[in-house]
């Protein structure tokens, strides 16, 4: 796990290639079906591409849209394994209603499949690591597949930006773990960085083996706040939460007042607050610099609770359960 994320920023030197690249076409609308690891690269794209229209979608089969709408957008189904049963669900019903779809895996059965019915696919590289660490290969597959090779381009420069700046990622992640031991997190951001919220929530999840939680402005202003209007009754309870407030300078003036606001109201009541920038630069060097940060923070909180930080057993067992 060390090693993964120390050469994350390595992966955006990665090229995608489209192969059946005869059979693509850019069709402007394009949905996204993947789970836990593999539609992470869908959601951060809405982040830092606003207004193109991509979808996700995180279930088995396809979106309940109207027969006409799905066929006139590109199903990407993306599995890093190439085994997820429900995105295979999604090729399938995509194959059968002659939907237009593709693939973005590092092989099984879904390969097998997007070979054996010539549908265009970008085989992600295999180095052994998580979905949840290979997100640098995924975006840039995602945004070669939707035909934005501005974005691909955009991608590479971002990864010299992470390698020159890696050893301060690494830091800034360690001094937030320190003061995370024994403490649960909620990531707080605002609606369009929500990509950047969930994120860090499952790095602390799957890496540190913790549970973890965000939302987002100002929707929780309207209502999980006041779960923290603390009386003597509920102080226990609420005693183990730690708040990380994901700042962006380009958030609204009104948005940053909230932050502001409700940072004031819960250190009034004796809650930790940490406010983390997502700095300066593009908003895809400010989303990969952050996730790179949740990356340290949460391996090491991993090592601090004597935990694996690569591998999910309880995933596994489930996987076994459901058979």
């Amino acid at each position: 796990m060390e090693e993964a994320i120390r050469n994350f920023p390595k992966q955006f030197e990665w090229e995608p290639k489209i192969v059946n690249v005869e059979k693509w076409k850019s069709l402007g609308k394009y949905i996204i079906c993947g789970m836990g690891g593999s539609h992470l690269q869908g959601d951060i794209f809405q982040n830092a591409v606003p207004g193109f229209d991509l979808a996700v979608h995180q279930d088995y089969g396809l979106p309940r849209w109207r027969d006409d709408v799905l066929k006139q957008a590109l199903i990407i189904v993306s599995s890093y394994s190439g085994n997820t049963e429900e995105a295979i669900s999604s090729f399938d019903e995509a194959l059968r209603n002659g939907y237009p779809v593709a693939v973005l895996s590092t092989g099984g059965d879904l390969l097998i499949r997007a070979n054996q019915h010539k549908v265009p696919y970008i085989e992600i590289p295999n180095t052994g690591i998580q979905p949840r660490n290979a997100l640098g290969f995924a975006f840039k597959a995602l945004a070669k597949m939707v035909g934005r090779d501005d974005v691909v381009e955009e991608a590479t420069a971002v990864g010299k930006e992470l390698q020159m700046n890696a050893a301060r990622f690494e830091e800034i992640g360690k001094q937030i773990a320190e003061k995370l031991k024994g403490k649960i997190p909620l990531i707080y951001a605002s609606n369009k960085n929500y990509s950047i919220a969930y994120n860090w929530k499952i790095k602390f999840n799957e890496t540190a083996k913790i549970p973890a939680f965000y939302n987002l402005f100002p929707e929780l202003n309207h209502n999980e706040m006041n779960g923290f209007d603390i009386t003597d009754s509920t102080r226990e309870l609420c005693s183990n939460f730690h708040f990380l407030f994901l700042i962006d300078t380009t958030d609204s003036a009104r948005i940053r007042k909230r932050m502001d606001m409700l940072e004031r109201q819960l250190r009034e009541r004796g809650f930790p607050v940490e406010t983390i920038s997502l700095g300066a630069g593009s908003m895809l060097e400010k989303i990969f610099s952050s996730l790179l940060t949740a990356d340290w923070a949460a391996f090491q909180l991993a090592k601090l609770y004597g935990r694996d930080p690569e591998q999910v057993p309880m995933i596994q067992e489930f996987k076994k359960l459901i058979g």
